[in-house]
């Protein structure tokens, strides 16, 4: 086995929304609500933020590792859109509450939702470039959604979480294909946040920006790749997920651009080798630069891999990146990540009325970029604070001078 993902953990959140009835609630027009394939999603307490969704998704992987694994991290990279300094990186707080060694590269990774592939990337290429045969980088995808789009047609998309991968030879996860990769870039105003709190969203202009990196990315994979197929090649599909149905609807046109597939076939494959990495995203929402991360547990956990089996995964992030790639998906990943207990994860979250919802998210402006002073006590959010009580998540304490204090619950 060569360099790749050896393990990866999501953390999903503690609380949720159930999307239908947001929806029904705030009067939109339920006639295109079947497009979002979606049931629920995660949501962020005020006290949450990017730091502590990544620290809670790393930290099951490193509690496994033993003191001589963990001085093997040579670098923690993390993606994020969501930073809470415009010079000082989410990666120095990640690495100070995982305690790990000070002998460590340590840096953010910013483009939209392609963050966390450009971060898994640098990672791969770092440890595949070490000396060293068992070097490890720590690559985690996390975001925080801050106050939603409320009320705005793609709110019910917008989740909450993030995805921990621990890179490094002998990849019992995702080994990657070196040099199997199909690039596309352009400069558009898709989807921006120019301000803290200021989420720009064109939403004709996102979908087919997607849809043409979808397109461009494979055909540029495939003259890299001799004899690459979209049906053939991969056992199974994983794409960015902004929400399930533009999954599901960029698949048939891809199969349609390169198979001239009609829609019997277009389906069947769908749910044979795409639906399997949409189960999660279905039940937590885009967590932008983690989303197909969150698709590759999904996959993991649904699909069926009795020996090893290769797959494709499509990356994009606004603005615009994309990247098609491939790797294969060993069956130790299915054990490892079912030990790590994501599907209790996912049941025991706590379901928000939506005015419950509306509360917490009206108050999420606390945490976000540029807050110079601020505390935060779970008591204060009663029952819903008792959801992290003694549960030894992350959670931020304070902020001041714009520094940030994290304790554990």
């Amino acid at each position: 086995m060569g360099v790749g993902i050896r393990a990866l953990h999501p953390y999903v959140g503690r609380i949720c929304v159930d999307i239908r009835t947001l929806y029904e609630t705030r009067g939109h027009d339920m006639s295109r609500f079947g497009n979002l394939m979606m049931s629920r999603k995660s949501v962020n307490m005020p006290f949450e933020d990017a730091v502590t969704n990544a620290v809670n998704a790393a930290l099951p992987l490193v509690r496994r590792l033993s003191p001589a694994e963990r001085d093997r991290i040579e670098a923690v990279v993390v993606a994020t859109e969501s930073g809470v300094d415009l010079g000082k990186s989410l990666s120095t707080y990640v690495h100070h509450y995982l305690e790990l060694s000070p002998r460590c590269r340590s840096f953010e990774v910013k483009q939209a939702c392609y963050g966390g592939t450009a971060a898994l990337h640098t990672a791969v290429g770092m440890v595949h470039a070490s000396p060293y045969d068992d070097a490890l980088a720590l690559v985690i995808a996390a975001d925080s959604a801050g106050v939603p789009a409320l009320g705005e047609q793609w709110e019910g998309a917008e989740g909450a979480g993030a995805v921990a991968m621990l890179v490094g030879r002998e990849a019992t996860t995702l080994e990657i294909d070196l040099g199997a990769h199909g690039f596309h870039t352009f400069e558009v105003m898709d989807t921006f946040r120019p301000g803290p709190g200021i989420d720009v969203v064109n939403q004709d202009v996102s979908m087919l920006a997607y849809l043409e990196c979808l397109q461009r990315a494979f055909t540029a994979y495939r003259d890299r790749v001799d004899g690459a197929d979209i049906v053939d090649s991969f056992a199974y599909l994983a794409f960015h997920t902004p929400f399930v149905g533009m999954v599901r609807g960029a698949h048939r046109r891809l199969l349609r651009q390169q198979r001239q597939a009609g829609q019997h076939e277009v389906d069947s494959d769908y749910e044979q080798r795409v639906r399997p990495s949409q189960e999660y995203g279905a039940e937590v929402g885009n967590i932008f630069s983690a989303s197909l991360y969150l698709a590759l547990c999904s996959l993991i956990r649904h699909g069926s891999f009795p020996e090893p089996r290769r797959v494709g995964l499509f990356s994009y992030g606004s603005g615009c990146a994309s990247e098609f790639f491939s790797g294969v998906i060993h069956p130790q990943a299915v054990e490892d990540l079912a030990a790590l207990g994501v599907e209790e994860a996912l049941a025991a979250r706590r379901p928000l009325t939506v005015a419950e919802y509306d509360s917490v998210a009206k108050d999420g402006d606390r945490a976000q970029f540029g807050v110079r002073e601020a505390v935060f006590d779970l008591d204060e959010y009663g029952d819903l604070g008792k959801e992290f009580t003694g549960r030894g998540l992350l959670v931020l304490d304070r902020i001041e001078g714009y520094h940030r204090t994290y304790r554990w619950s």
